[in-house]
This record gives structure tokens, sequence and C-alpha cells, in this order.
């Protein structure tokens, strides 16, 4: 069974499907634009020495997200790793 998380707190290598992010503001507009959206499956590929940014891959991209931006979209596990 999945669980929701949220995609700041992915583990680097898991990979998740994207259940939700927030329905207004630049955060969401950004998100949107770069095809992160409800459905999409992505994956934490490695984190800054410092924590942030997090690279994903969503869509068959690389996409840098800040940790704040990231902490705003909630996430299940995906049970195929």
């Amino acid at each position: 069974m999945a669980s929701a998380l949220k995609l700041s707190d992915l583990a680097v290598g898991a990979r998740a499907i994207v259940r939700g992010f927030p329905g207004q503001g630049p955060a969401f507009l950004r998100l949107r634009e770069m095809g992160v959206l409800p459905g999409t499956a992505v994956t934490l590929v490695r984190t800054a020495p410092l924590g942030d940014p997090l690279e994903i891959q969503v869509r068959g991209y690389s996409l840098t997200l800040r940790k704040s931006e990231a902490a705003h979209v909630v996430v299940d596990l995906s049970e195929d790793r």
C-alpha cells in the first residue's frame, strides 16, 4: 500500500506519484508549467550538499526544485522501485 508524504521528504532514489499540490500561487504555476501534475511519476535523483535544492526526474527530464517548493507537493510512494 502506498503512503503519502511530502516530495521534500523522499529519500534519494525513491520513486513516487504526485497526489496533489497547492492550487494557487507562484509555486503552483511553476510546477504545472513544468509538468508536475497529479498522477505524474517522479524520482528524487539527488540533493545538493546542504540539502537544497532537490533534483527530480519527471516526464523524462531533470527538474530542480527548492526544498520549500517540494514541501508543498504531496506524493504517494511508488511500490516499483
